[in-house]
């Protein structure tokens, strides 16, 4: 161990990498937002998310290192677990969708990739903003109306996958159908774990407010 990691509080050290990982994850969904606005050197932008996929695992990685090296933790070891894994969730869920749409092939984007595309990057800036306000709980409220509103997204979220299969399955062309299909849940399922994350910032508030 370093003298920096001596001299930190082990608290702080967790809020730190929590915040820089919710960091991670909100950079990743704005990149994916402009791939689908912008469905062009796909493999570089893809790449860039790649890149912060990697970043997350690394963070998540740290995360679970000072878990094991800690004996007195800010939270109960199981809550930072599962902020830790709900978190990388969805990086890696940003990072799926983006790697089918390159190796899959398609010729572009539509609205229904690009709206949910949006909506995860708004529910990564209400769990940014709700990760942040963790470290000292002065506000229960306030990371509680954060959650909710991720939830509202996902809700909103699984309205557009219905209305994007709809409109797929009016096609005719099978191999299509199958690869945006897999692209919408991918997408979809990435707000879900959004959702995730936004139960367990609710109950880590409720618990310690």
């Amino acid at each position: 161990m370093g003298l920096r990691e001596l001299l930190i509080p082990k608290d702080k050290v967790f809020f730190d990498l929590f915040e820089k990982q919710a960091g991670v994850v909100k950079e990743a969904a704005w990149k994916l937002v402009a791939l689908t606005e912008d469905f062009t050197n796909v493999k570089e932008k893809r790449h860039a998310i790649e890149l912060l996929e990697h970043k997350g695992d690394q963070i998540t990685h740290d995360i679970y290192q000072q878990l094991n090296s800690t004996f007195i933790t800010p939270m109960d070891p199981e809550e930072i677990s599962k902020l830790a894994s709900s978190l990388d969730e969805v990086l890696d869920y940003i990072d799926g969708a983006t790697e089918k749409m390159y190796y899959y092939g398609i010729k572009g984007t539509d609205s229904h990739m690009i709206e949910l595309a949006k909506i995860i990057h708004m529910s990564t800036l209400e769990i940014e903003s709700a990760v942040k306000a963790i470290r000292s709980i002065k506000d229960p409220r306030y990371i509680e109306e954060r959650c909710i509103e991720v939830n509202r997204l996902e809700n909103l979220a699984d309205d557009v996958l219905a209305n994007a299969v709809t409109e797929l399955f009016k096609t005719t062309d099978a191999i299509t159908i199958i690869k945006l299909k897999d692209i919408y849940e991918h997408l979809e399922t990435a707000t879900d774990n959004c959702e995730d994350v936004a139960n367990v910032l609710s109950d880590i508030a409720i618990r310690h407010s």
